[in-house]
Formats: structure tokens, sequence, C-alpha cells
């Protein structure tokens, strides 16, 4: 038996409470690799941010971060039903349903926002779509999850070129098909646009697959509510031309620029734990340079970066 299903057995309110309790101790551990992690994602994309109201968007995302990560596994563990159960309210539905509707298909642009893991049941009940998977590290780990996955009515085909077809040919045929475009893509598979003013290389798959088929594109977050009665979805209509563009590097700028309106709202809900900026042009990953070096590149980008592309003020909680 894989041992992962012992949480299938485990009320989600334990698990969360679990989480909450190993985000208090990473807090208290600011030598953790993630939260070094977060501070530099902080220091390259805000300058705006004092030093307390930074340390109190850090102790949130990793509240989130951690509660993000046990319900995942919650929900690979229960059948689909579970979490379509968890989803409480979902905002501009109609955004979604127009673009389902479309007959070029529909790609969901889904960044590491809240927990897009609980909503994968929820979407699947509007048809079959087409998901690209990669295998995660550890042989029980990579079987929970697939057939976590295997229950839902999604395809899943590899991350490589028989997988981009295999997508491509879902958009043709007007089915839809998920993406999480803000992964750190192999150079070959991406361009180096800004990302809250940060110039790092960004994914080209979602910009070139809207541009070839013009089929809709939807944003889609879910995230935990306050009252801690499960989870909303937001939907935000993609709709602005630029996205389109056959020149790579203008419609990949514009989706992150969607990407980073999404997150904005919910600011402490995002993955900022992840390596999002390890290649950046002139420097490259920041997360192994000294704090010398790393200090002279941040002071360098926010003396010439575009400020309105950089701001989190009035974060979410």
């Amino acid at each position: 038996m894989n041992p992962y299903h012992i949480f299938k057995f485990v009320p989600l309110s334990v698990l969360q409470m679990l989480a909450r309790f190993v985000a208090w101790v990473i807090v208290k551990i600011p030598s953790l690799s993630i939260m070094r992690t977060i501070r530099i994602n902080m220091a390259l994309v805000t300058d705006t941010l004092s030093e307390r109201q930074k340390r109190a968007l850090t102790k949130d995302i990793i509240y989130h971060q951690c509660l993000t990560s046990i319900e995942s596994i919650k929900s690979w563990a229960m059948p689909p039903e579970w979490s379509i159960a968890q989803i409480r309210d979902v905002h501009n539905k109609d955004i979604l349903l127009e673009g389902l509707a479309n007959p070029n298909g529909m790609l969901a642009i889904v960044p590491h926002l809240g927990t897009w893991e609980m909503m994968n049941a929820w979407l699947n009940q509007f048809g079959s779509p087409t998901i690209m998977y990669k295998p995660v590290e550890g042989r029980f780990a990579n079987e929970f999850i697939l057939q976590g996955r295997a229950r839902l009515n999604a395809t899943l085909v590899p991350t490589d070129g028989s997988g981009v077809k295999a997508v491509f040919k879902t958009l043709k045929q007007g089915g839809f098909s998920i993406v999480l475009p803000d992964h750190v893509p192999d150079p070959s598979g991406g361009v180096v646009v800004p990302f809250f003013g940060v110039k790092t290389l960004t994914s080209t798959l979602a910009s070139k697959l809207a541009s070839k088929t013009k089929c809709a594109l939807v944003g889609l977050a879910c995230i935990r509510r306050t009252d801690a009665r499960g989870f909303d979805i937001y939907c935000y209509q993609l709709d602005d031309s630029a996205l389109y563009d056959r020149n790579a590097e203008v419609a990949t700028h514009a989706l992150n620029q969607a990407m980073e309106h999404m997150i904005n709202e919910h600011c402490s809900h995002y993955m900022w734990g992840y390596r999002r900026f390890k290649r950046i042009p002139n420097l490259g990953n920041p997360y192994r340079k000294d704090k010398a070096t790393l200090a002279a590149f941040i002071q360098s980008h926010h003396a010439t970066a575009d400020r309105s592309n950089n701001d989190l003020n009035g974060y979410q909680r």
C-alpha cells in the first residue's frame, strides 16, 4: 500500500493544523532555504514595502504555502467529489463558460496561485482537458499523484513535443487544456521578458498555443477563504490582443502582466517560495549569489526598473 494513502483518513482540519505548526516552525528558522528564497524574491520584485511589511508578508506566504501543500495532498487522496464539495463560490463564472464555448478551444492559465490542485476536480466537470504532466521524484509520490489525477476526466500527456502536439490537437478540436505558465523553462522553450519588473526566462508555450489556435484564454485561481469554509474560484478574462501576438516576446510579456494582475489580488497566496527568477541575464541564478553581488544587482535593478510593474502594495492575505 502506498504510504501516502494515509492522508485519505486524516481530516482536512487536522492536516491544516499540522501545516500551520510547520509554518510556525519555518518562520522561526530564517536560515532555511525557503525563507531565503522568499526574501530574495521579495527584494527583487518590490522596494516599496518596509522591512516590517516584508516580514509580515513572508509569514503569510509561508502560512499559505504550507496549507496549499497539505491540501493538495489531501485532494489527491480523496475522490473528485470531495474536492468539488470544498468549492464554495465561483467569481465571474460566466467568463469561464464563455471560454469553454469558444469553437477554437480554451486554455486555462493557472499560475502557482492558491490551491490549484483542489480546483482540478471542479474544472474537470466541464469536459476532458488535456494536461501535460511531468513525473515527480520518488516512486511512491509519483504513483500517488498519478492515481489521484487518474480519477479525473483529464488526459495526461508528457511535457515534451508529443505532449505539446496533443494539447494543440485538443484546442483545434474545440477542447480545453490547463497550463501553469510560470514554470522556469529550458532556455530553448522560453524568452527573457519582465515578470514583476524583473527580466527573466519565461515559458513561451501558452503564448505560442494561443497565437496558433486563437483559443480563449481564461485565468483561474483557487483561493482559500478567510472564514476557513473551503475555497473560492476566481475567473479572469484574458483578452488583450497582445496575448495573441506572433512575436513571442510581446505575447509572453503580456501574459506575465496578466498573471501579475491575478497575483496582486492574492499576493500572499502565490508560491513565492519557488525559485522563479533563477535565470536572469547578466546575473544568472540569484539564489546562489553571495550577498554583496545580489545586493548590488537589486540596487541597480530598482534604480532603473519601471516601478509601475513592481508594486505589491495592498497585498491580500
